[in-house]
């Protein structure tokens, strides 16, 4: 009978397990009132928002919540996305918040959120881009507005730190609608002045009042500026497009100027120590080479310089004979190689091998005489030739054909006459 009853973990369990699977729930944005904010030390927001009917409880996690570019306070209508599902432990549904705007510039902020994420796929925020800050510049530009907090912190703290530095001001709107266009021209212009850095900026205000510096056109003029540039928007809260653009963020404008320029205070006492620090090592130098030229002069080879050549005379009289034997031992080789060769049997029977080549040299001479041709002349043999050709038949040679005959002592010509066969004798 009392199976039919649920706990109430069980019901509240399954009430937030059909939140957790409504889809509708899972990306809700809201609009109302703070209250009974409270910011808990671990960095988590707790809030309620309300409107005219109705109330809802919200909480904010530390991760998100340092995101957020203002302060809540109980009263500030606010944007929030997030999920809804519900704590157990209370059984109250309420609103995990990812983001929070201030209601009434939330557009600035979706523009603002869609520019950074622009430029920074376009690669203007990477710090490969950025140009170092000159540790002792000459001549520093200011862009700001010629009345107000900022120009005055920015003067009064280079002409603390470093008097004898150059600033140059460039009168500039730094709010409104034609703002943009104006900062812009200014640091276009700031490139004809020779300058060492360029500072950018303004006092604080609302996001309304920033809204210059996250402007586009502003951004890529910083990006394409010669010059490095030190960004100073609003307060050290306040981000701007400018900041991330720029080759330096400062949180105020008196930090950028003292970023900017060194502390003459600081030069002073840097030089000082490197003055000391070189004096030091000159000391030490000086000191180190007399000790050098002390342990030279108290040298053995300087007190005995004839010892060294001693040993050099007996290193040479070494060298002297080694080379004397070897020339020596060089000339009993050659010596002993003549005397092989002039025992050798080619030497002393060279009568017998020249009358043995003479009698070799007779029998191939007769042998080539029984072998020419003309020596067969003499014997009453001849040769016929038609045309520097030799006639080895009839068929060579043809009736008036003029034939030369080789006998032994020279030559004939004669023509050619068929002879039939049995007039041959005749």
């Amino acid at each position: 009978m009392h199976d039919k009853y649920l706990t109430i973990s069980a019901i509240t369990r399954y009430l937030k397990s059909r939140f957790d699977l409504d889809e509708n729930l899972q990306s809700v944005f809201l609009k109302g009132e703070i209250s009974n904010f409270k910011a808990h030390t671990a960095g988590h927001f707790y809030f309620s928002l309300k409107d005219e009917n109705s109330k809802i409880g919200a909480i904010m996690f530390r991760s998100n919540a340092s995101k957020v570019l203002f302060k809540p306070v109980d009263g500030m209508k606010v944007l929030v996305a997030g999920r809804i599902s519900i704590y157990e432990a209370s059984g109250n549904y309420q609103i995990y918040v990812d983001e929070m705007l201030e209601d009434g510039v939330g557009n600035l902020y979706v523009a603002y959120e869609e520019l950074k994420k622009k430029l920074s796929a376009e690669g203007l925020f990477d710090e490969s881009h950025k140009k170092s800050i000159p540790k002792i510049p000459k001549r520093v530009g200011i862009i700001t507005a010629p009345t107000g907090a900022a120009i005055r912190d920015i003067m009064t703290t280079i002409k603390r730190r470093f008097p004898i530095a150059q600033t140059i001001l460039f009168p500039t709107l730094v709010q409104g609608e034609n703002a943009k266009e104006d900062i812009v021209y200014n640091i276009k212009r700031a490139e004809e002045y020779n300058l060492d850095v360029l500072i950018v900026g303004r006092g604080g205000g609302s996001i309304e009042d920033l809204w210059a510096f996250n402007e586009e056109i502003v951004a890529r003029a910083i990006y394409d500026s010669s010059i490095p540039i030190i960004s100073a928007v609003g307060h050290e809260i306040d981000f701007t497009i400018a900041d991330f653009v720029a080759d330096l963020r400062a949180p105020t404008p008196t930090a950028a100027a003292e970023l900017a320029v060194p502390n003459m205070a600081d030069l002073k006492s840097h030089i000082d120590n490197l003055a000391i620090r070189l004096n030091e090592g000159i000391t030490k130098k000086v000191n180190y080479q007399k000790l050098y030229l002390e342990s030279i002069k108290n040298s053995f080879v300087i007190k005995n310089p004839m010892i060294m050549f001693d040993s050099k005379r007996q290193k040479l009289d070494l060298v002297f004979d080694k080379i004397n034997e070897l020339v020596l031992k060089n000339v009993k080789d050659k010596k002993d190689r003549l005397n092989i060769i002039k025992r050798s049997y080619v030497l002393t029977n060279c009568d017998i091998l020249y009358k043995d080549k003479r009698t070799i040299m007779k029998n191939i001479i007769d042998r080539l005489e029984l072998l020419n041709p003309l020596n067969v002349l003499g014997r009453g043999y001849s040769i016929t030739y038609l045309s520097d050709k030799t006639v080895k038949s009839v068929k060579d040679v043809k009736e008036n054909d003029l034939v030369s005959v080789r006998l032994r002592d020279g030559f004939i010509s004669a023509n050619v006459k068929e002879i039939k066969e049995e007039e041959y004798g005749k």
